[in-house]
């Protein structure tokens, strides 16, 4: 039986991939519980993705979307979280059910190359698809300035309100950060696509010039080559598995570099995390990262598929710990004043009950 508090809270229906899922999406969703969302209003988290075989991620899929069936008749609003490719498709089948019964829908799109998926992976009829399946929608989210322009342009030609509404972390209490130990740190896919071939390869060229220069990669590996090529660089680049919670806030103090050399790049949360562990910054510049790093004042950027420009903005670095210093510092200023997550939390309750109250004048 709800108790007479909880009935005046807005009953949240959400979707994405389930919380256990290594990546982008259930950071977000994650951050969302940790920063008590769900006893701000009642909320129901239904994963339609686990990290696994194609036959596990299929009877998850469906098991997720009869329980989605069930729960959506008794929501006030569905909040669907989804990026490009598969990711879309199984969350299209959840977006038209939730249009079908007649409730508002929050869309919340989280990069993952979306350009390339539906203007060069997608026939006539495909993005017709995708489009229709779209504007069904209430509110579209998007997470950088780039992908509103995508939004606005390309996929919903202006007949859905779409806003900017980047990612955001609880900010950790401070502190102190030893600058000048050349110890680098990625957290992410060890994969192609964020750019660890050409990172490895910078790290390899620079040893010789930094002796206590050290690469520790956090993640889960996608590509075979780059496992063997990082067995074969033990002497400056170690491999710590997928690391969260306290291990993971004790990596981020421990290292004084963070990089991120993605191919793209939505809104990265683990950008977000070193700024604010007051970590100097070197990224690719790309998606949303030039949202949050201000070249040369929060970090430094660098130009995507290229171990030559990695390698620079590396040495710079290296070089300079009063550098390192300056840049951690501002990035954690910048962190705390445009990313914190009580004013995340803040705007998309708002969000929820504009959209709320707007869906009822309507029927």
């Amino acid at each position: 039986m709800i108790s007479s508090n909880n009935a005046s809270k807005l009953n949240v229906l959400m979707i994405g991939p389930d919380r256990s899922v290594h990546g982008g999406i259930s950071a977000v969703v994650n951050n969302l519980f940790d920063a008590g969302l769900d006893k701000m209003v009642n909320l129901t988290y239904i994963g339609t993705m686990k990290d696994g075989s194609r036959f596990r991620k299929l009877l998850v899929a469906i098991k997720a979307y009869l329980q989605f069936c069930r729960a959506v008749k008794h929501c006030d609003i569905v909040h669907v979280h989804f990026s490009s490719d598969a990711s879309f498709w199984r969350k299209s089948l959840f977006i038209r059910k939730a249009y079908r019964v007649g409730k508002p829908i929050v869309l919340h799109q989280h990069g993952g190359d979306f350009r390339t998926f539906y203007i060069h992976d997608l026939n006539n009829k495909q993005r017709t698809y995708v489009r229709n399946t779209l504007n069904m929608g209430s509110v579209m989210l998007v997470i950088n300035p780039e992908l509103h322009e995508l939004f606005k342009k390309k996929v919903l030609l202006d007949k859905l309100p779409t806003l900017i509404f980047p990612n955001a972390i609880q900010i950790p209490s401070e502190t102190v950060k030893k600058y000048g130990q050349h110890q680098l740190l990625f957290l992410g896919r060890i994969c192609r696509d964020k750019g660890v071939q050409e990172l490895l390869e910078a790290v390899r060229q620079l040893k010789g010039q930094y002796p206590s220069l050290h690469l520790y990669l956090g993640g889960s590996f996608e590509d075979s080559d780059l496992k063997r090529l990082v067995d074969s660089m033990s002497d400056c680049v170690t491999w710590i598995g997928w690391v969260s919670g306290e291990d993971k806030a004790n990596w981020l103090k421990k290292c004084d570099i963070f990089v991120l050399p993605s191919y793209f790049e939505g809104q990265s949360v683990s950008i977000l995390e070193a700024m604010s562990y007051s970590c100097a910054i070197a990224a690719s510049n790309v998606g949303g990262i030039p949202q949050m790093i201000l070249n040369g004042q929060t970090g430094l950027l660098f130009e995507p598929k290229s171990t030559a420009s990695i390698e620079e903005t590396l040495q710079k670095l290296l070089d300079d710990p009063a550098l390192c210093r300056n840049l951690g510092k501002a990035a954690r200023k910048r962190v705390s004043s445009q990313f914190s997550m009580d004013k995340y939390i803040h705007k998309l309750l708002s969000i929820y009950k504009t959209t709320v109250m707007q869906s009822r004048q309507t029927d």
